[in-house]
């Protein structure tokens, strides 16, 4: 039995640490280890906010920019994986809010209510995500636009929640709030998303 040294690390702690390390020094094995493990996590939860391939895409890679530029303030408080999905869900509100200014997209209207709820412009190409299994194209695609009706904390939440699958505590460290506070907005938002579809599809009759 070889006895553990005063002092002594696990070894899975030393190479994240040394890991850490070398993304601060921007080498670029760090950079591609990042990415291997990253990128298609980060699209994913870009293309959860932003259902369009090309712009889920654009704003990936924002994100693993502003990864590299900034991987020097991370202090460590939380993981890192925590720290860049973080990253990824304000771009993806960056990236909505920019349009929703511009009055480009029907469904970014919707938000400000700019358009009709449940616009028929057609912005999404996703109709395929890894995280929603419906029957058809056209269910997805009104469901995303439901979800984008939501107040933003609900549409954070029931976005990283129900589409991406993660657990309460990891939506916790990504948004800073309480899981109480998270169980709350779930909630809420399911509410909501109930009575938006209800108007939909009593408007469809």
């Amino acid at each position: 039995m070889l006895l553990k040294l005063q002092g002594e690390q696990p070894r899975a702690l030393l190479e994240d640490k040394q890991f850490l390390n070398d993304l601060k020094e921007q080498k670029q094995s760090a950079y591609s280890r990042l990415l291997d493990e990253f990128q298609a996590k980060v699209y994913n939860t870009c293309l959860s906010f932003v259902p369009n391939r090309e712009d889920a895409e654009d704003i990936a890679q924002e994100v693993f920019v502003e990864v590299y530029n900034s991987i020097h303030k991370f202090k460590g408080n939380s993981k890192l994986s925590t720290w860049i999905y973080r990253i990824s869900v304000n771009k993806s509100l960056e990236f909505i809010r920019k349009k929703s200014t511009k009055k480009r997209f029907g469904f970014m209207q919707s938000i400000t209510g700019n358009a009709t709820p449940m616009d028929k412009t057609s912005y999404f190409t996703v109709f395929d995500h890894p995280g929603v299994q419906l029957e058809n194209k056209e269910r997805n695609e009104i469901l995303f636009k439901a979800i984008n009706q939501l107040p933003e904390a609900q549409r954070i939440v029931f976005t990283l929640s129900k589409i991406d699958g993660m657990s309460y505590k990891e939506i916790s460290g990504i948004t800073e709030k309480s899981v109480s506070s998270i169980e709350s907005l779930l909630f809420r938002a399911r509410k909501n998303l109930q009575k938006i579809l209800e108007v939909y599809y009593k408007n469809m009759d």
